[in-house]
């Protein structure tokens, strides 16, 4: 396989159940979960994906080996990181993953390397640029559970209005986008620098640094729509630009 190697964060971490441990195995330990969705979505678009295990003190030297990065999905970011008390709804959330994926993502934009941030990725590059977050939109918007849906990730659930104009429209064809929903937090104030590129009733679900070359953040898990074309395309962008600056 060839193409542009494209860094997948691995924001997960779980310790599993075993119910029945296999004799004399290792005893169970903290594991890092990542949806196979990811990889395949990078090399469908085109790109060489490779996971980046939490290091938390190697981000410039990871960066550097890149020509790509992908902020996954995961858990809640600490509200500590945008000076909010914690909600009372707020999920399990991982600060040393937190810190890391800051500084994996800092260190790709000073490289200028083009960026697709993914659900908790989304709201992570939001909080990077200075932004904030609501921590449970469910209570703090009155929106009830809709945006976590009960359908399989490959199936969309609600449709978001793109803005025309930007690199999300010029990307994906603009307009209304069928999409999936897995989310209880969002884009509360807008990070500075950055461009809201589409919502869904007033809720952000996309953002954009329309200064850079191709910075592009999605609420929505867009790797479980790769068959989609409108969704494939932001893995072919991402490609096609780190191709281009590699």
């Amino acid at each position: 396989m060839h193409g542009p190697l494209i860094g997948i964060t691995t924001s997960e971490l779980r310790t599993p159940d075993r119910v029945d441990p296999t004799p004399s195995s290792e005893p169970p330990q903290r594991e890092l979960a990542l949806g196979l969705d990811y990889p395949v979505a990078v090399a469908a678009g085109g790109g060489l994906p490779v996971v980046l295990p939490p290091h938390l003190d190697q981000a410039e030297d990871v960066v550097s080996r890149l020509d790509g990065l992908v902020l996954a999905g995961g858990p809640d970011i600490n509200p500590a990181l945008y000076a909010h008390p914690p909600h009372a709804n707020l999920g399990p959330n991982e600060p040393a993953t937190d810190a890391w994926e800051l500084a994996l993502l800092t260190a790709a934009l000073e490289r200028g390397l083009p960026v697709l941030a993914i659900c908790r990725g989304m709201q992570l590059l939001n909080v990077a640029y200075g932004g904030t977050l609501w921590q449970d939109i469910n209570t703090e918007l009155e929106l009830g559970d809709v945006h976590r849906q009960k359908e399989r990730g490959s199936e969309v659930t609600h449709d978001v209005e793109v803005d025309d104009g930007t690199q999300l429209a010029a990307l994906t064809g603009g307009g209304t986008l069928a999409v999936n929903s897995f989310h209880h937090q969002a884009v509360q104030d807008l990070g500075s620098g950055l461009r809201i590129t589409a919502r869904d009733q007033g809720l952000v679900e996309a953002i954009e640094d329309p200064a850079r070359p191709f910075v592009i953040g999605v609420q929505w898990h867009a790797e479980s729509l790769y068959r989609r074309p409108a969704q494939l395309a932001l893995f072919q962008g991402l490609v096609a630009t780190a191709a281009t600056s590699a």
